[in-house]
């Protein structure tokens, strides 16, 4: 069965986490070139082959965490809006169970307006507590 087109559309999470993915990747790919480019020059290791490697080791760092970190929303959304679809579903199967029951007694209610006028659930006696 096909979706109906009216329905809102889960929150995805994507453009913006990806935009950063990207960026760290780029970063990151930069970084271990310079660090080639340093490596293959050979020389001494100076102070810019430390920046080159400090920086090439933070950014793929950082794209991989914030990749994952976006995967894992991902899927929460996912689960998200499954739990919702279930949700709504059970609500009208009880609902149309509730509406469509010969015997009223097989169906539980659930309270609707609490009983108390008092603006609370009405107190217990001393006899109904259990120790």
């Amino acid at each position: 069965m096909a979706e109906p087109e009216d329905r809102p559309v889960p929150y995805r999470p994507g453009t913006i986490s990806l935009f950063f993915v990207v960026k760290a990747g780029i970063f990151a790919l930069a970084f271990w070139i310079w660090l080639l480019v340093l490596a293959i020059q050979g020389g001494q290791v100076a102070g810019w082959h430390l920046f080159a490697a400090a920086g090439a080791i933070t950014t793929t760092l950082v794209g991989v965490g914030l990749g994952i970190r976006m995967a894992l929303q991902a899927n929460a959304a996912d689960r998200h809006a499954e739990v919702r679809k279930t949700l709504v579903e059970i609500s009208w199967n009880t609902a149309f169970a509730a509406h469509q029951a010969e015997d009223s007694d097989n169906v539980v209610r659930f309270p609707s307006v609490v009983p108390d006028d008092s603006g609370g659930w009405p107190a217990r006696g001393d006899g109904d507590r259990r120790r």
